[in-house]
């Protein structure tokens, strides 16, 4: 069985149900905290995988409590449901994160990494009002803070990098000037 079409098919069908029924957004929010719980929680990991430990009204219980309170969407809940009914819950994540995945491309949202030296929301503001202008992609900003670029920023998106960082630039001048000083010994 190959996990990823398996996968990618369960999160279409979510996709699918999801904007037909009109809580599309509801959905994906509910969907990126699951995720988000699954990796940083390994115990619950192990609980939704493994298929002998727990049985499925817990599992299902501790994916509504993995939410914090909020009250599941019935398109997941429908749809957690059917997972563990056809015994794909070791699965669910793999799902997930197709889903994601899939919500992005439909709804044109990339995702980025802005790293800079110190915190800089404006920065962010302007990035995004530039692609959004240019592509009409919306920006989701996985934003690190790296005191050691000393200056600028580092952008990365869709597998290109812009890197204005003052680090990056001092390393430029220096490469050029060990290359001249070489020419002349």
């Amino acid at each position: 069985m190959n996990t990823g079409i398996v996968a990618s098919r369960y999160a279409a069908a979510l996709l699918k149900y999801a904007v037909e029924t009109g809580n599309g957004e509801k959905v994906y929010e509910q969907v990126l905290v699951l995720d988000k719980s699954l990796t940083a929680l390994p115990r619950l990991r192990s609980a939704i995988d493994n298929p002998m430990n727990v049985p499925d009204p817990q599992k299902f219980a501790l994916l509504v409590s993995a939410l914090g309170g909020d009250e599941m969407v019935e398109e997941l809940q429908r749809f957690i449901r059917l997972v563990m009914k056809k015994r794909r819950t070791r699965l669910l994540q793999f799902i997930f994160r197709s889903f994601i995945r899939q919500y992005r491309e439909a709804n044109r949202i990339k995702v980025s990494r802005l790293v800079t030296a110190t915190p800089d929301p404006e920065l962010e503001k302007r990035i995004s009002a530039i692609i959004k202008e240019r592509k009409g992609d919306s920006v989701l900003f996985e934003h690190r803070i790296d005191p050691e670029i000393i200056g600028g920023f580092i952008f990365d998106i869709d597998g290109l990098r812009l890197d204005a960082s003052t680090a990056s630039q001092l390393k430029s001048v220096r490469r050029q000037f060990i290359e001249k000083n070489r020419r002349i010994v």
